[in-house]
């Protein structure tokens, strides 16, 4: 369960999908100004922003459900609920779910939120749930199911408009590590996306009933999950910097002296994937995985071979003829 930074009529909205949605307006408001200005039609950018923002948080969610380690337990919920065990502590599962009304002006009572199993000290639903997967609003997106979605999106759409695609992707390679940015602040405000625990002078502590508290509580490293977690690597910090100085480098050095149009782009998933990687060897969350390597460990090396391929394929074009795309009639 992630942290809501507000509710509004009945459904609370999570820091993390909050501030992953407001990077990505401000992104899309990027390339309105950015068409504008290469004397294109904004509408299309902004269509295509609505378009890949849809898509991105459906295959956001769908990738979570799939390989973030929790698909059995989405399927218990509709089926055998008592096999499903939460992260919550014992006050967390006996507290009772309130119902804001509109604006907050009242408050309704709902009952327990579970039903706290004593002999294996986790929280189980009470009720079956057969549409929790597609609840995306109540926490879990995964950042590449985005991405891939949002990319698939564009991609029908652009050629649909008969917009060029590569010179439409590098204007998003200058604009999705912003709202990344944006995003891992949320993470931050939620608590998840956690590093590993570290004596560092940068060591961030997440209070009791935090995501990093609980699972530091599963693993026996904390004696009670009222307590506050051990200091972890700030990794949801380190990410946000990460990107933000990715989009600083791709404006500042890339984008003045690319060869061919996607350039960018492909610079910005290259460098992406390894910031990544990197710090998924130092995240302690739940996040799937296979061969020793998580979810996005794998998704990442499969991007970055691709990212060396097509650059390969595009410079060889540009060694053939022009590989900047004629602006659309």
């Amino acid at each position: 369960m992630q942290g809501r930074l507000f509710t509004f009529l009945d459904i609370g909205f999570p820091s993390y999908f909050v501030l992953l949605v407001t990077g990505f307006l401000i992104a899309t408001v990027m390339g309105a100004l950015w068409a504008k200005r290469i004397g294109q039609n904004p509408d299309v950018v902004v269509d295509l922003g609505l378009a890949m923002l849809l898509a991105g948080v459906a295959g956001a969610r769908l990738l979570h459900v799939l390989a973030d380690g929790y698909f059995w337990d989405y399927v218990h919920l509709c089926t055998a609920p008592e096999l499903v065990e939460w992260k919550l502590s014992q006050a967390e599962c006996l507290r009772d779910q309130y119902s804001p009304g509109v604006f907050g002006w009242f408050s309704v009572p709902h009952g327990p939120t579970g039903s706290w199993d004593a002999a294996q000290q986790v929280c189980r639903p009470l009720e079956t749930d057969c549409f929790a997967w597609a609840k995306f609003w109540a926490g879990g997106l995964t950042y590449y199911g985005g991405f891939l979605g949002a990319v698939g999106a564009a991609w029908f759409l652009l050629k649909r408009d008969r917009f060029p695609f590569w010179r439409a992707a590098d204007m998003a390679g200058l604009v999705i590590p912003v709202g990344l940015g944006f995003g891992r602040m949320g993470c931050l405000l939620a608590g998840c996306c956690f590093g590993a625990p570290t004596s560092g002078a940068w060591a961030m502590s997440f209070p009791a009933g935090s995501p990093a508290s609980l699972s530091q509580f599963k693993e026996g490293l904390l004696g009670s999950s009222l307590l506050p977690s051990l200091p972890v690597q700030p990794t949801q910090v380190m990410e946000s910097a990460g990107s933000l100085l990715i989009a600083a480098y791709l404006l500042l050095w890339v984008h003045g002296r690319k060869r061919y149009d996607g350039q960018v782009f492909l610079a910005f998933t290259g460098l992406y994937a390894v910031l990544r990687f990197l710090l998924e060897i130092l995240r302690r969350d739940d996040r799937g995985g296979w061969l020793g390597l998580s979810t996005s460990q794998l998704i990442g090396v499969g991007l970055l071979l691709a990212v060396l391929v097509i650059h390969r394929l595009r410079v060889r074009r540009v060694e053939d003829g022009p590989a900047l795309e004629p602006a659309p009639s």
